[in-house]
């Protein structure tokens, strides 16, 4: 494990390794406190961010590293300088890069020009370090991801795309559940679908809410992706059957919730269900300091 830009190129050891990485450090820091001692990560943004960068910030703190905050003032990234310039200067510096970014192009070049680590913290098409943070949450919560049935429900996007390809690593079950015309890409889904079938999963596509019948957990996501000026009023019809509330986790029989944030609350999921007994968001959201943590000690220490 050289660098992590999607899911994919992890082998399904690889993923158990941090995703058992990721709760012991949630149980003790102590060992692991001057892991990264004398190193430096870069934190690169193109896109606002809450939880990626305070979680990273701290996490990084805790591992006895130093994070060095990056934020597109002058200018998207390689406009004012080209990327590979960029990544030639950093790989000077610091010892890993974590870049959060409008395009995964932007990452591949990173990767081909840095001498050190890239980390995928969000891109267009994948968020592997959020799906991490989730199969961490559902191990704490379900046990044994083999056994799990995942539902998602909503526009499919980079979120649905990296929880697909964790699913079908860990052998799992996904039920991915969309309106027509806002299915994930096609050529994921059947990559996805091979990579599940080779570890004994299943990857399901439908839109049809009843589908969803048997998961253990629902997950939703914004239906409109930040940087998409779509107004809400032009979707909302079409979307509206497929809202997160509390006759959908009672038709699933699903018992938990999960969402990856930032949420809208009535719109698509209920704040009767993300504030109920089975959301497990906050859980996810400390999470992504832990699984993190566990990709920085496999790539650095």
């Amino acid at each position: 494990m050289k660098h992590l830009l999607t899911l994919k190129d992890l082998s399904q050891d690889e993923i158990l390794a941090i995703i058992d990485l990721a709760i012991n450090l949630k149980q003790d820091y102590t060992p692991y406190q001057d892991a990264l001692k004398g190193q430096s990560v870069v934190t690169l943004f193109e896109k606002p961010s809450l939880r990626t960068r305070v979680s990273f910030d701290i996490g990084i703190n805790k591992l006895g590293g130093h994070a060095v905050y990056l934020d597109q003032q002058n200018g998207a990234l390689g406009q004012r300088e080209s990327v590979k310039d960029f990544a030639l200067n950093l790989s000077r510096w610091c010892d890993a890069i974590v870049a959060r970014v409008f395009d995964h192009n932007t990452l591949v070049e990173l990767k081909t020009h840095a001498s050190v680590p890239v980390v995928n913290s969000l891109c267009d098409l994948y968020h592997p370090c959020q799906a991490l943070a989730d199969f961490v949450t559902l191990k704490e919560h379900c046990g044994d991801l083999s056994q799990v049935t995942l539902g998602y429900v909503g526009d499919g996007n980079n979120v649905t795309h990296s929880l697909m390809f964790a699913a079908a690593k860990l052998g799992a079950k996904m039920v991915v559940v969309c309106p027509p015309g806002h299915f994930p890409d096609g050529n994921m889904v059947l990559e996805a679908k091979q990579i599940a079938a080779e570890h004994g999963g299943e990857l399901v596509l439908s839109s049809d809410v009843a589908a969803l019948e048997g998961c253990d957990a629902l997950y939703a996501d914004t239906w409109i992706s930040m940087g998409d000026d779509t107004p809400l009023s032009a979707i909302q019809a079409k979307f509206q059957a497929y809202q997160i509330n509390a006759q959908l986790l009672a038709s699933s029989g699903a018992k938990y919730v999960l969402h990856c944030q930032p949420a809208h609350r009535e719109v698509e999921i209920t704040s009767e269900v993300m504030d109920g007994p089975g959301s497990l968001i906050l859980d996810q959201a400390e999470n992504r300091m832990h699984a993190q943590n566990a990709v920085l000690l496999k790539l650095l220490a």
